[in-house]
């Protein structure tokens, strides 16, 4: 209990920090909201468009991928308020060798790296995400259960959490090649395809993007327990697992590329 009260006021203080950041540059943070913003109605215009040449996508309604495309864009962003700077930023700071502050910090170093910035505009964009989901969820009709929704917000951290560890697991990369920036971006680049149907999808494309990097199970489980449409446990117990898969290969890169930083002063 005393060290989760630690770490929780360090992490109070990193948000502080974060906040006052984001004070110090509003003309960014309104732009940066703006853009996603601009970016997210595009993703629904090409639904708009996509439908009026099809009814259905698979067994997934016009207002079903709607829906997907809402949950997807909470996902990611819920994703990129806690951690993207930092995954990005871990190359940064091993290239400077600033790495060695942090490693001499009496705390859990992945800890820090990991939650050290708050990017805060990902929780204004976030809430667009919700409110298409709520228009969608009236189109349909669906009026899921209060159990339904708390199990849908979980999967949604599951997914978030997976999004992390493999672009955690990326960004260590950085100890070999220094710069890993461009891995980190080309992975944060494939969000755009769990913003669409599982079903869309066939062979060995659906293969890879299901058990080796899992972006279709991330948006695409949750929508299906929230539109009763998950008839098997099946693809829940698999993303459960990859989840767990995802922690375990995190942490244990996560090791392995410690070992080899050699700080800046070698």
């Amino acid at each position: 209990m005393h060290s989760f009260k630690r770490y929780l006021t360090i992490y109070l203080a990193l948000w502080k920090n974060s906040v006052t950041r984001e004070t110090m540059f509003k003309g960014n943070f309104l732009l940066w909201i703006l853009v996603e913003i601009i970016w997210f109605s595009l993703q629904l215009c090409f639904i708009s468009v996509l439908f009026l040449h099809t009814d259905t996508i698979g067994s997934w309604t016009k207002w079903q991928v709607v829906m997907l495309v809402g949950a997807s864009q909470f996902i990611q962003q819920i994703y990129q308020a806690f951690f993207l700077v930092n995954c990005v930023n871990l190359s940064e700071l091993v290239r400077t060798g600033k790495m060695d502050f942090l490693l001499l910090l009496p705390v859990n170093s992945r800890f820090v790296l990991s939650l050290r910035q708050v990017d805060l505009g990902g929780f204004v964009n976030a809430s667009f995400g919700v409110a298409v989901m709520l228009y969608a969820a009236r189109q349909i009709p669906i009026a899921p259960a209060f159990t339904t929704v708390l199990g849908f917000l979980a999967l949604c951290v599951v997914g978030v959490l997976i999004h992390y560890c493999l672009m955690f697991m990326l960004a260590s990369v950085s100890f070999w090649t220094v710069r890993a920036q461009g891995i980190v971006y080309g992975y944060y680049n494939l969000f755009n395809i769990a913003r669409l149907p599982d079903e869309a999808f066939r062979g060995v494309f659906k293969a890879v993007f299901t058990f080796v990097l899992p972006v279709l199970l991330v948006s695409n489980v949750p929508v299906r327990l929230l539109t009763d449409t998950l008839h098997s446990q099946f693809w829940l117990l698999v993303l459960l697992g990859m989840a767990v898969v995802c922690a375990l290969a995190s942490e244990w890169v996560w090791r392995i590329s410690l070992r080899r930083y050699t700080s800046a002063s070698s």
